[in-house]
């Protein structure tokens, strides 16, 4: 761990009720908030696309957190990726968790989330007592968070590829069961992983300043 002026950078062991997830935290400077990552389905605390959305994060000002939802023999259960009640669950286990911690303390916390962690994301905000200021959804699936969508209260962007059509009717629809302040953003020209250049880019730009607009 290293922390000072520099801010705080950590790897670190998240204790959970029957597992112990890795995760690294980094907090820059006079930080304004905290986004906790959360990945979906065959994805991990080192995908290279939410290590280059964190990155972006982080040179705006705030700091996050990416954590494995799921230890390496949970993985080995394919329904436990896709059990988002499970991992909704563990999301908040994880929140309780970052807030405790002195770095971390006062500090508003915002979700991002991938495919069917964007579900667990929204299943976690939709708990009263989480605390959630933001969600943002990339190429998510909205959807698997079912009745709980209507509980959301933290402000809610749902970034969707263009060409990524089967989604992004899903999060339309998901989108007409919200009743917080949201917005549906379109990439034009990007599939589901937002392979195609510069297409990341645009989805990181555009989560980097919903969550810096909501979290200051």
């Amino acid at each position: 761990m290293t922390s000072g002026d520099n801010g705080t950078a950590a790897e670190v062991v998240i204790p959970v009720n029957g597992a112990a997830l890795s995760a690294h935290l980094a907090i820059p400077p006079q930080a304004a908030g905290i986004v906790v990552f959360v990945h979906g389905s065959g994805s991990s605390r080192h995908s290279p696309r939410n290590q280059y959305v964190a990155r972006l994060l982080r040179d705006a000002g705030l700091g996050t957190l990416l954590f494995d939802l799921l230890n390496e023999s949970e993985e080995n259960d394919r329904g436990n990726v896709f059990d988002i009640r499970l991992l909704a669950g563990r999301l908040t286990e994880v929140l309780a968790w970052l807030r405790a911690r002195p770095a971390a303390q006062g500090l508003p916390v915002g979700l991002f989330g991938a495919s069917t962690g964007a579900a667990a994301a929204l299943w976690a905000a939709s708990n009263g007592n989480a605390d959630v200021a933001a969600v943002v959804s990339r190429g998510g699936r909205p959807d698997l968070a079912g009745g709980h969508l209507a509980e959301v209260r933290a402000p809610t962007l749902l970034i969707v590829g263009g060409l990524d059509h089967t989604v992004l009717e899903l999060n339309e629809q998901a989108a007409a069961q919200l009743t917080c302040e949201h917005a549906v953003e379109i990439v034009p020209g990007a599939t589901h992983l937002f392979q195609e250049p510069g297409t990341l880019q645009q989805a990181a730009v555009l989560a980097r300043d919903w969550l810096v607009s909501h979290l200051r």
